[in-house]
């Protein structure tokens, strides 16, 4: 099931070791590129560590579920959280700046990593393994560089992507300006359909690791990022043609401690353990002290908007919770918040796992479901021609009707500005505090300012350049004028 942990032991002695803050170099203390890799279980090494800096770790994970993560301080920037405090309120209220180290990180800890998986890259294709071997090997590091590298685009817009030539020559300094949008998207296109091509198909792919399937999503989150709705339509209806995924009837029972290995709906997910070699800490970061079982830090919230934005079955607005009792026998609620409900109800999302004797737990993090395919496709057949189908309604009511709540009519979309109004509201219902995607929806719709003005009125720092996170003063100073900061954060 886990079956890639057994390999992340050896993954900083081997190939994270040497780096510096601009480039990934080998370390001859530790690696002889000429007898390294000479064996599967060498490449299976490099494989795994690829993997490494998507796990959920407080420290260099990126899918964290803390602070530290994508889904916590994407969504905090949304209506979906909210922080009372700290760097999370500082997402709420869009005052970050090119200072604010937690907005900064994201780039400054895992932007090297690409360039590890391009020196990874190049000495599996100069190895003398079995071809078979290495062409599945070099599918799974190009899906993972792609994945990271389109996580870090959306969040900073171009990113520096160091070549070949200057990574084999690493004590040769040589600043690099920012790649243009059009080399950024190539260069994650490219890799994606790579992967895509030679990635096995996900029903012989083993869980936690990239399949076909999972190439083909991020390839549609690309495409949407980008407006290129023919394309968001090509690479969804691919994923549909594989006949493999599908929805789960019990949308609930996909977080709960028993890990969704064999569900048809989960394209990708982290595994969780107990042991931190990929951790979940939701529960620590959004239950309170105070509640039964076993409490946490209480750290973000939702918002009353959010949850009053959901139709009253809606079955994705249970893990909101909107009243306990606590361990104190006082039952706090929307009219007795005090610190733990003021902002909104608490975000579940998993099981509360309350018998866990742990800060963390082992439910997995899922980051791509097959229902962000069906609302994807929807959305493209509708901007693509910039008129609302059957087609794309009936994609939507899929969702809708495993959600149990009536399903919408053509009529009553019949325009694009109130379908598109419509499909941000449900992949905000779908996918609250999953992979933070709804950040770059809102964006992509020219909502984010406005939703967030809406939720916070004056305290709100918002303005239409926050779309983009700052890049820290040491990296435009290292970067010796070639380095371009965003726009605002000047």
């Amino acid at each position: 099931m886990k079956n890639f942990k057994s390999y992340i032991v050896v993954v900083l002695m081997l190939v994270f070791s040497g780096c510096s803050n601009d480039l990934e170099s080998i370390n001859y203390d530790e690696i002889n590129p000429s007898i390294f890799p000479s064996s599967e279980a060498d490449i299976q090494a490099i494989v795994a560590s690829a993997y490494y800096p998507l796990r959920g770790s407080y420290g260099n994970g990126i899918h964290t579920t803390s602070e530290n993560g994508l889904m916590f301080m994407l969504d905090a920037t949304t209506e979906i959280l909210q922080g009372p405090y700290g760097v999370q309120q500082e997402a709420s209220l869009h005052s970050y700046k090119a200072t604010s180290t937690a907005f900064t990180r994201f780039y400054d800890v895992f932007y090297n990593k690409i360039s590890g998986m391009t020196l990874s890259i190049d000495r599996i294709q100069s190895s003398n393994v079995n071809e078979l071997i290495k062409k599945q090997a070099i599918a799974e590091i190009k899906c993972a560089r792609g994945l990271l590298a389109y996580e870090l685009f959306d969040l900073y817009g171009p990113l520096v992507v160091a070549p070949l030539d200057v990574l084999k020559n690493p004590l040769k300094e040589e600043p690099l300006a920012r790649l243009s949008n059009a080399e950024m998207v190539s260069f994650i296109e490219n890799d994606l359909k790579d992967a895509a091509t030679d990635l096995k198909a996900p029903g012989e792919t083993a869980y936690g690791r990239f399949s076909s399937g999972m190439a083909r999503m991020i390839l549609i989150r690309l495409y949407l990022h980008e407006k290129r709705w023919a394309e968001v339509e090509e690479q969804a209806a691919a994923i549909m043609a594989m006949n493999y995924y599908g929805l789960e009837e019990n949308y609930v029972g996909l977080w709960d401690i028993k890990a969704p290995v064999d569900s048809k709906e989960v394209i990708w997910a982290v595994p969780a353990d107990y042991a931190g070699t990929s951790e979940n800490q939701w529960q620590l970061m959004v239950l309170p002290a105070n509640y039964p079982g076993r409490g946490g830090y209480g750290t973000i919230q939702s918002s009353w908007t959010f949850y009053d934005s959901f139709e009253a079955t809606d079955i994705r607005k249970n893990a909101l919770i909107a009243e306990f009792t606590g361990t104190d026998g006082v039952t706090y609620n929307r009219a007795n918040p005090a610190n733990y409900m003021q902002l909104g109800p608490i975000p579940l999302k998993i099981d509360p796992d309350a018998a866990r004797t742990t800060a963390l737990t082992t439910v997995d993090i899922i980051v791509y479901r097959y229902a962000d395919v069906l609302l994807s496709r929807a959305e493209a057949i509708a901007n693509k021609t910039g008129t609302p189908t059957q087609e794309a309604i009936d994609l939507v009511n899929i969702v809708r009707r495993r959600a149990k709540i009536s399903e919408i009519q053509l009529a009553d979309y019949a325009t694009l500005s109130k379908f598109n109004d419509m499909i941000l509201l449900e992949r905000s219902h779908e996918y609250w505090c999953e992979n933070g995607q709804y950040r770059s929806d809102l964006i992509r719709h020219g909502k984010f300012t406005e939703h967030a003005l809406a939720l916070n009125g004056a305290a709100s720092q918002s303005a239409p350049y926050k779309a983009l996170f700052p890049f820290s003063l040491d990296r435009i100073s290292e970067g010796k004028g070639k380095f371009i900061q965003n726009p605002g954060y000047n």
